[in-house]
C-alpha cells in the first residue's frame, strides 16, 4: 500500500527505530471512571487528569508515542516526551444502545486534532459483522467519512475495532470465544478496503486467549486452532495492524503476542493501555509520590519488559505501507 509522505512521516514519529509501533494507550474514559468509584463530580475529573498527565510525563519516555482523549487527556498533552508521537481520540467513549452507533466528539474534527499537536487520529468503531445491515451502513459510511476527512489533512487514521454480538454480550464468555475469530478477522478484512481510508488497524487479538488450550481452564481452541486464527488474521489484510491489550494483564499480553508470532503473525505493534498503567491508579489514591514511585518502578518495567516482547514478535509496519 502507497501512502503519502506527510502521513509516513507522522507514522514514522509514532514509531520506535525499528518502524515498530510500541504505543501507550490511556483514552479511558468510562473505564477510568469505574476505576475510582468513590469520587465524583470535579473530584474525580481532577483525580483523572492528574493520573493522565503523570503517565504521559514518566511513561512516554519509555513509549513510541501515546493516544489520549479530549476529556481527561488534553492537558496530559504538555507532559508528552519530545521523542513520543500522539495520538487523539476522536469519538464520545462507550454506546447509548445495542446498535452500539459511532458518535464523535461534537467539538473535534480531524483538523483541531491536528491543531493539538496530534501525529495521527484514532476512532473506536463497535462493529459486528452479523449485524443488520440497518445498523452497519451507517457505521461504514461514517468511516468512510473519517477517512476522507483524514485524508485530505494527510494525518493517519487509526481504526480499532471492537467486536460483540447482542446474542452473547457476555464478551468474555466461551460461547463468545468460539464466534470471536470469525467476526475480528472479518471486519478487518472489510475496512481494509481502500475506500475507508485506513492507514493502521488496531484490533483485538483473534481468540480469546484464556479459552485457548494451555491457557485457561476451560478450552475453546486448541492451540493449533488458535494458531490459524492468528495466522488468518495476519494474511486477510494488507494494512498494519497492532494488537490492543483488552484490559489482561501486563504478563498474559505479552505471552499472547509471543503466541501470535510462533503462530506465523505479523503484526505492527501494540497500543497498550491498562496492562500498563491500571496499578498506578490504585497508587494514586494514596498520594502523588506514592504514585509517581509506582510508575517510575513497575510502571516504567511494564513497558520496558513489553518493549522486548516487541522486538522479538514485531514487523516494521514499512512491509506493507510505503510513500
Amino acid at each position: 500500500m502507497k501512502i503519502s509522505e506527510k502521513k509516513f512521516e507522522r507514522l514514522v514519529k509514532l514509531s520506535d527505530d525499528n518502524k515498530v509501533i510500541a504505543a501507550l494507550a490511556i483514552d479511558q474514559r468510562g473505564a477510568m471512571e469505574k476505576m475510582v468509584p468513590n469520587l465524583e463530580g470535579e473530584e474525580r475529573t481532577s483525580f483523572i487528569k492528574k493520573y493522565k498527565s503523570a503517565v504521559a510525563k514518566e511513561l512516554t519516555k519509555y513509549s513510541s508515542s501515546i493516544l489520549l482523549d479530549p476529556i481527561y487527556g488534553i492537558e496530559a498533552i504538555k507532559d508528552v516526551d519530545e521523542n513520543a508521537g500522539l495520538l487523539m481520540a476522536y469519538e464520545i467513549t462507550g454506546y447509548r444502545d445495542d446498535n452500539r452507533q459511532l458518535e464523535l466528539t461534537p467539538t473535534l474534527s480531524a483538523r483541531r486534532i491536528q491543531e493539538l499537536g496530534a501525529d495521527a487520529v484514532k476512532v473506536l468503531l463497535y462493529y459486528d459483522v452479523d449485524d443488520t445491515d440497518e445498523n452497519n451502513e451507517p457505521k461504514k459510511a461514517e468511516i468512510e467519512r473519517i477517512g476522507a476527512e483524514c485524508m485530505a489533512l494527510d494525518i493517519p487514521f487509526f481504526l480499532e475495532i471492537l467486536t460483540y454480538d447482542n446474542h452473547h454480550k457476555d464478551a468474555t464468555s466461551k460461547e463468545f470465544a468460539k464466534l470471536k475469530p470469525r467476526k475480528v478477522n472479518e471486519a478487518m478484512k472489510l475496512f481494509s478496503d481502500e475506500r475507508y481510508g485506513v492507514d493502521v488497524l488496531k484490533v483485538e487479538v483473534p481468540v480469546n486467549i484464556k479459552f485457548v488450550e494451555g491457557f485457561g481452564e476451560e478450552v475453546a481452541y486448541t492451540r493449533e486452532e488458535a494458531a490459524r486464527y492468528f495466522k488468518e488474521q495476519s494474511e486477510i489484510t494488507n494494512l498494519p495492524y497492532i494488537f490492543l491489550s483488552a484490559g489482561v494483564s501486563a504478563e498474559l499480553f505479552q505471552e499472547t503476542l509471543r503466541f501470535a508470532k510462533e503462530a506465523g503473525a505479523e503484526f505492527q505493534g501494540v497500543l497498550c493501555g491498562r496492562a500498563t498503567w491500571k496499578g498506578g491508579v490504585a497508587e494514586l489514591e494514596k498520594g502523588e509520590e506514592q504514585c509517581i514511585k509506582w510508575l517510575r518502578t513497575e510502571g516504567k518495567q511494564n513497558i520496558v519488559s513489553l518493549n522486548e516482547v516487541l522486538k522479538e514478535t514485531c514487523t516494521p509496519w514499512t512491509t506493507r505501507l510505503e510513500k
